[in-house]
């Protein structure tokens, strides 16, 4: 069986071929290329706000942190060369309205990676990083968009034995107005972080035709996320003998916040067997013991994957899963099969209604 690192070298597209080990791992092209397909270079700018990146020296930066750190005021555009980009990145707030965009128009060409966990050191020896220091890509900005990129965490369990804390997040999303079209988030534990600033902001953010895979709680956090035709894949744990191996989804909905996940006409495959997945658990962190996690799963397809007679799951036992706000609609596929009505909360079709992107993203609407 490959490796992680190897597996995703595989699935980046044809334009990187080497291991994700490697900074920027692409082989030097030919000449005459156009790096950055349709969207101009630096001899063209389609926008005195566009900045390029190609790791090559074909465009204004060589990594992503050092654009984002030119992309000074706001509604700046930063194009991205296909290649493996091998550093972290933090968007702080200063960067509103600031978009990303991988230069192929296919998500697997352009990968943004990193390999911390939550166990990692910190460098000057004061601990651990912890679950949100473990990020590839931090995003702190509100008005954030990105499109046709990958983000990624390699970092292994198998690897680290040693390691207690295995969250490994891929990216962290904590600003209001956040889009993502196209994109893909690859990670184990913790992959997808759809946050806020603070626990008195509602944090709206959009997902569309996304991938995102995982095992343990892949999709979390206390946004106001919709996550709008993507497909979400449980991954096999081979470390496990016994069910479960791993969760969906894990939100983390303020006591205040009307609106927590939202899934619809999405799907959710698994490699793992079948029943070996659970769509969610609540999570209710130390930080906020008021929290009431929210999840909505409508007109979508659930796959054998999904534990279809117990599909949700308690992470703490003074937060039964029982007493969050989790609900359905109208799902179909063998994980969606109604065998224990107690176990799987449906929304009427009059209650549906209120239980839609227009509610939870207010007077925003994202651009396709």
């Amino acid at each position: 069986m490959p490796t992680r690192r190897t597996a995703l070298s595989l699935i980046v597209g044809t334009g990187a071929t080497l291991a994700l080990g490697a900074p920027a791992a692409l082989a030097r092209p030919a000449a005459g290329s156009r790096p950055f397909g349709r969207y101009g270079s630096p001899a063209r700018r389609h926008d005195p706000g566009t900045l390029y990146v190609d790791a090559h020296g074909r465009g204004d930066h060589t990594d992503v942190q050092s654009a984002v750190d030119a992309a000074s005021g706001t509604g700046r555009t930063i194009v991205i060369a296909a290649g493996v980009h091998r550093a972290t990145v933090v968007v702080d707030a200063a960067h509103r309205d600031l978009t990303l965009i991988g230069a192929s128009a296919d998500a697997r060409d352009t990968v943004l990676v990193y390999g911390n966990a939550a166990g990692t050191p910190r460098p000057d020896g004061t601990g651990t990083l912890g679950t949100s220091g473990s990020a590839s890509v931090t995003i702190g900005a509100e008005g954030f968009t990105a499109r046709d990129l990958t983000f990624a965490n390699d970092w292994l369990r198998s690897d680290n034995p040693e390691y207690s804390g295995t969250q490994a997040v891929a990216v962290k999303v904590q600003g209001d107005r956040s889009a993502f079209h196209g994109c893909r988030f690859l990670g184990h534990q913790d992959t997808l972080y759809a946050d806020s600033s603070s626990l008195a902001v509602f944090a709206r953010q959009y997902y569309r035709d996304c991938y995102v895979e995982g095992d343990v709680d892949f999709v979390f956090g206390r946004a106001s996320a919709v996550y709008d035709r993507c497909h979400f894949r449980g991954l096999v744990r081979p470390d496990l003998a016994a069910a479960p191996h791993g969760f969906v989804f894990a939100p983390s909905t303020a006591g205040a916040g009307s609106h927590g996940f939202l899934v619809l006409r999405s799907r959710v495959t698994s490699t793992a067997p079948d029943g070996y997945y659970k769509l969610a658990r609540p999570w209710v962190p130390s930080s906020d013991p008021t929290a009431r996690p929210m999840l909505t799963v409508r007109e979508s397809r659930l796959g054998a994957g999904i534990d279809a007679t117990a599909p949700y799951a308690t992470m703490a036992a003074g937060h039964p899963w029982q007493e969050q706000r989790f609900a359905e609609h109208r799902n179909t596929g063998p994980g969606a099969r109604i065998t224990v009505p107690a176990n799987r909360p449906q929304l009427s079709a009059s209650e549906a209604r209120a239980h839609t992107p227009a509610r939870w993203l207010g007077d925003w609407r994202p651009l396709g």
